[in-house]
């Protein structure tokens, strides 16, 4: 087994993460982890204090994950293409990685003023907030956030097929920056 030095807090949570979207949140277990990490299980406690200390942190990754990936898609495109491509990753996303997706609204403790939900929130905020006044803004991002999940949600439980969901995506869009004032 290696030392514990020999491992960081990365390390770990890329390999509990690709543990959860192959075998779910529910199989996570820091001897699985410490196992693929050629470690000792004791070696994980010194970066998270229990099971659940490390589910909470794949949480947290899985929306660090997120926004990355919405954050690339948006890059410096004006508005509405930054809306309509980071939609486009979000479902993307959820469709790559739907085990790690579903932490989403499976994680105890998780709402929208908590710090897993509010980097997330505050990049819809930001984006929506070029296309709704402010006062709007949080109600526009609330809106669009629920139909990325919604459609992400029914395609996954195959309600909607990949076409539907595309259409679906792109009508919805029209409709919801249709709706923004000029």
């Amino acid at each position: 087994m290696a030392y514990p030095a020999k491992t960081d807090r990365d390390s770990i949570l890329n390999v509990a993460l690709e543990q959860v979207e192959s075998e779910g949140i529910e199989n996570l277990a820091i001897r699985s982890v410490a196992a693929k990490l050629g470690l000792a299980p004791n070696a994980i406690y010194r970066y998270f204090e229990n099971l659940a200390a490390l589910k909470s942190a794949v949480a947290e990754a899985a929306y660090q994950r997120m926004l990355e990936t919405m954050q690339k898609a948006a890059g410096r495109k004006e508005s509405v293409e930054a809306v309509r491509a980071f939609s486009e990753a979000y479902l993307r996303f959820a469709r790559q990685q739907p085990r790690v997706f579903a932490l989403y609204l499976t994680t105890p403790g998780v709402d929208l003023e908590s710090p897993q939900c509010a980097r997330n929130s505050e990049f819809f905020w930001e984006r929506v907030g070029h296309i709704y006044p402010e006062k709007r803004a949080r109600e526009a991002s609330l809106t669009l956030w629920a139909l990325l999940h919604g459609l992400a949600v029914l395609r996954e439980a195959r309600v909607l097929t990949e076409k539907q969901t595309a259409t679906s995506l792109s009508f919805s869009l029209e409709m919801w920056i249709g709706a923004a004032p000029n």
